[in-house]
């Protein structure tokens, strides 16, 4: 008889006949075909459209108490000259992302002005690097004579660029 003529229940029988034909021969998986090597050695799949019991059984895990080390006897002693010390790293990375802030603030400003230009119906107008590079050190020297820093500024700058200069002129020994 056919496949086709053969009941449900036949089927299930005739196909795990056939499986504990295939273990009782000890046939090693080197010779079954892959397909169903797969199929019998999977995993079971879960499927991912059941909805997930609502008071389901999980291992609960602790609950991780925080702790304040100013005010726990474990910590040890407050001592404020060796707390500035061990932490006086912090004011420099405060100091950079000031810096980091600040600069991303200038650059959403240009974007806010050129979306008030837009909507005013004019057309936009994008900078290129080397013209905000210029506005940004417009800005710096600025904020170098606010603060009257501008001059030692200054002479730094022009002391490196001597040292550069100097570099690039030829040497005593080969005139």
């Amino acid at each position: 008889p056919g496949q086709s003529d053969m009941s449900f229940e036949e089927l299930l029988r005739v196909q795990s006949d056939a499986r504990t034909r295939y273990i009782s021969l000890g046939l090693t998986l080197a010779f079954a075909p892959l397909k169903s090597i797969f199929l019998v050695f999977r995993p079971l799949e879960m499927s991912a459209k059941k909805p997930v019991p609502f008071l389901r059984q999980v291992v609960p895990v602790r609950k991780k108490v925080g702790r304040d080390p100013r005010f726990d006897d474990l910590s040890g002693e407050y001592k404020p000259d060796i707390f500035v010390k061990t932490y006086s790293f912090l004011d420099s990375i405060k100091k950079q992302e000031k810096e980091v802030m600040m600069c991303h603030l200038s650059s959403l400003s240009l974007k806010r002005q050129q979306r008030e230009l837009a909507k005013q119906g004019k057309k936009p107008f994008f900078l290129k690097k080397s013209e905000k590079r210029k506005l940004e050190l417009a800005e710096k020297y600025a904020e170098l004579k606010r603060s009257g820093k501008l001059e030692s500024f200054l002479n730094k700058k022009r002391k490196r660029n001597a040292i550069k200069d100097k570099r690039h002129l030829p040497s005593q020994k080969n005139l």
